[in-house]
């Protein structure tokens, strides 16, 4: 989630991340960004802290509120100490000072999402099931799989959540952000499930992913 009211810096940062295999979606405004946050889950939300309605450090206190496991991470011309401590300290996790490198907000957004989800790894390890999250690989029994990206950021939701029941609804969030405002179903989702079962039970004789009716689907290790 990109809050950013520079429109081409918010258009440059979603198109660079995009490219690297991130789903993204934006607000130009305190409001906006109050109502999303408010309405989905976010793994990574990138805020400046200067907006035309607001504070970006109240969507901070807002998510904190909430208890979201959301890592944060503040962009803002604001380069003073004070400001990054004070950023700091509301509870996000990163600071960056513009102008900066699409690049370094990249490897800052992986890392936080590694910390927050995969105990920092850079080598992901489930069972027999490997992922190298920095090159999008996939092992299972040492052999690698070959994932559509879908499929690929569909596995990584799965074990970053493993044994807990997860909503058809949270995985077309997760997957395809605001775009499933005007899906009018899920069917295509049992497609990826399938597909990605299939691509894992050829290596293993493993079946991890459990359909839970009329709830939605486990990623089972127990």
């Amino acid at each position: 989630m990109i809050v950013e009211d520079e429109k081409v810096l918010s258009e440059s940062i979603s198109d660079f991340l995009e490219k690297g295999g991130f789903v993204c979606e934006t607000a130009q405004t305190y409001d906006a960004a109050q109502e999303k946050i408010n309405l989905y889950h976010y793994d990574c939300l990138i805020v400046d802290l200067t907006l035309p309605d607001g504070n970006g450090l109240n969507i901070i206190k807002e998510l904190k509120k909430l208890g979201s496991q959301t890592g944060i991470i503040i962009v803002s011309a604001r380069s003073a100490l004070d400001d990054k401590i004070i950023g700091l300290e509301t509870g996000a996790d990163d600071y960056l000072t513009k102008p900066f490198h699409l690049s370094e907000l990249n490897a800052r957004i992986k890392s936080i999402i590694r910390r927050k989800s995969f105990e920092g790894k850079n080598e992901i390890l489930l069972n027999e099931i490997k992922i190298l999250p920095d090159s999008a690989e996939v092992f299972v029994n040492e052999e690698l799989i070959i994932l559509t990206r879908k499929e690929y950021e569909l596995l990584l939701f799965f074990i970053s959540n493993k044994n807990r029941i997860i909503t058809k609804e949270s995985i077309a969030e997760h997957l395809w952000g605001d775009e499933m405002d005007m899906a009018d179903s899920f069917d295509f989702i049992y497609t990826h499930i399938k597909n990605l079962r299939k691509k894992i039970l050829e290596k293993t004789n493993n079946d991890y992913i459990r359909t839970i009716y009329g709830m939605g689907y486990k990623f089972a290790t127990l």
